[in-house]
């Protein structure tokens, strides 16, 4: 909005910040749609004296008597009976002169959620506007109970859900994430307790005042729990990830929540889906300052993110669900709800509010996701940087609110190995960016025999899923039985990797990462 030039009014056109109105009789009574729209959606600027032609081209027609016509805007404001809440200041309303005529600027911010929606009238139900394009819109029910959940002080998947208790959570799924836990916190305090106080310091359960005994949150339902089960509390709760490799077919894999055939709950989406998200990613062949290979970038990062923020985000009460596609010309993140502190606060950085704030600490305590208020930030500028492509955000204020990221894909760099600098290289570059013919120590003395693309791809999966078995690595690397348990031999025989525990209830240790 600070960007709008008065003076070139005529060269802008009526958009989804910006809504021009004659003004000719006073206070059009339409404004107040306009100024409930905005306020519930990214902002605009209202201006009051400026007609649309049949073009829709803008002009200047002026206000007669414009200090009457913003006196009277203020008392309204000012009046809950007609209007829910002002959000305005002095400053964001002015009386402007343009060709000798007087104008009316109005800037609506975006609300704070916890004072929308904003309504006109008495009834939130009949009375809240969107904005979509150039129109303003009535919300729905739904969309309206969706502002009032968000309007709420704390994060709503801390509620307690009374009626359901431990049970509800997959073992398998708790024992995967304390496993990562401890691989990445591995002296923490947290790991000699047992399931019950570690969900509770986790947030997954918590004490309930009504009774004082403990019962699942929805964080912890939504990540732990089983699918039949998360269903009672969301009846709308869908994930679905899908790969549309072939034009010629509707999908070439699919994972869904509602198959039956594994938890269907939000963690183990995460860790089923992120592998074959990345697989294709470019690798870079650079050592360290200890002469180890780098196999994680910032499109790796970048990829990490967008998936956490799509499930911690999310309005798990909301329809749609959400849905993850990896084509080969992009991949898209699309869960319900909007950005809560909008796009704009988003981009600038520095300001975190996510739906599911319990969720998004769980992710945080695993090291997956960026520190508070980068997430976009980060992903942006990590895609550009390897990706050389632009991320995109979409939203759609139609029936419901919906937020969608598109990682477009760069076919020049996919599949390939890459240098500090991105550049697409054949030959492995040392810390010295010197491109050398083999992997080489800090004696200089040749080290390993490279790894092959599928010893790789194992390592990698290994690396996402550290209690990976045999039967999902062999549909996560898209290999035989025989093919991952001789490459499994090979990677243990050359110290990449040990097995600690027993193989239904142990996990993998990576003792070094493929330097070549």
């Amino acid at each position: 909005m600070d960007a709008f030039d008065l003076h070139k009014i005529e060269e802008y056109r009526e958009g989804n910040r910006l809504e021009a109105k004659a003004a000719r009789r006073g206070l059009p009574g339409s404004l107040w749609e306009t100024y409930s729209a905005f306020a519930n959606t990214e902002g605009g600027i209202i201006l009051l004296g400026v007609s649309e032609d049949a073009d829709h081209s803008l002009h200047v027609s002026g206000v007669t008597d414009a200090l009457l016509v913003v006196k009277n805007l203020w008392d309204t404001l000012n009046n809950s009976s007609k209007i829910s809440v002002n959000i305005l200041t002095d400053r964001m309303v002015s009386v402007e002169s343009i060709d000798g005529k007087e104008i009316i600027v109005i800037k609506v911010p975006r609300a704070e959620r916890t004072m929308r929606p904003v309504y006109i009238g008495k009834d939130p139900m009949t009375g809240t506007y969107k904005r979509n394009g150039e129109g303003d819109y009535k919300c729905t029910k739904e969309q309206v109970a969706a502002m009032f959940r968000d309007a709420l002080p704390y994060p709503y998947d801390t509620k307690i859900i009374e009626g359901m208790d431990m049970s509800v959570f997959n073992s398998d799924t708790v024992r995967s994430y304390r496993n990562y836990f401890e691989v990445r916190h591995p002296v923490h305090i947290w790991n000699g307790t047992d399931d019950e106080i570690f969900l509770r310091r986790l947030g997954a359960i918590a004490l309930s005042k009504e009774d004082g005994k403990f019962y699942p949150t929805a964080a912890g339902l939504l990540m732990f729990g089983n699918e039949y089960d998360i269903v009672r509390e969301f009846p709308q709760y869908f994930l679905d990830y899908q790969e549309r490799m072939d034009p010629n077919i509707r999908w070439t894999y699919r994972l869904d929540s509602n198959s039956g055939e594994w938890s269907g709950n939000v963690f183990d989406f995460f860790l089923r889906i992120y592998s074959r998200l990345v697989i294709d990613l470019p690798k870079p062949f650079e050592l360290d300052n200890n002469d180890v290979r780098i196999d994680d970038t910032g499109a790796h990062k970048a990829v990490r993110e967008a998936l956490t923020n799509a499930l911690a985000n999310a309005d798990y009460y909301g329809r749609r669900g959400i849905v993850v596609i990896k084509t080969p010309e992009y991949l898209s993140f699309a869960n319900p709800g909007d950005i809560r502190i909008g796009l704009d606060l988003a981009m600038s950085g520095g300001e975190s509010d996510p739906r599911n704030g319990t969720i998004m600490k769980m992710f945080r305590l695993l090291n997956i996701g960026e520190r508070t208020g980068t997430g976009i930030p980060t992903i942006i500028a990590n895609w550009e940087e390897k990706m050389h492509r632009t991320p995109e955000y979409k939203f759609s204020n139609d029936d419901i609110s919906r937020t969608k990221l598109i990682l477009p894909l760069n076919e020049e760099v996919m599949n390939k190995v890459v240098d500090k600098s991105g550049e697409v290289v054949n030959k492995v570059v040392n810390k010295s960016g010197e491109v050398v013919n083999k992997v080489v120590n800090k004696s200089d003395e040749v080290v390993n025999k490279p790894l092959n693309s599928t010893q790789l791809k194992i390592m990698q999966a290994i690396e996402n899923e550290p209690d990976i078995t045999y039967a999902r690595l062999i549909q996560v690397v898209g290999i035989s039985k025989t093919a991952v348990q001789n490459g499994i031999e090979y990677l243990k025989a050359n110290d990449y990797l040990r097995r600690d525990g027993s193989k239904k209830n142990g996990h993998w240790v990576i003792l070094k990462t493929p330097n070549s």
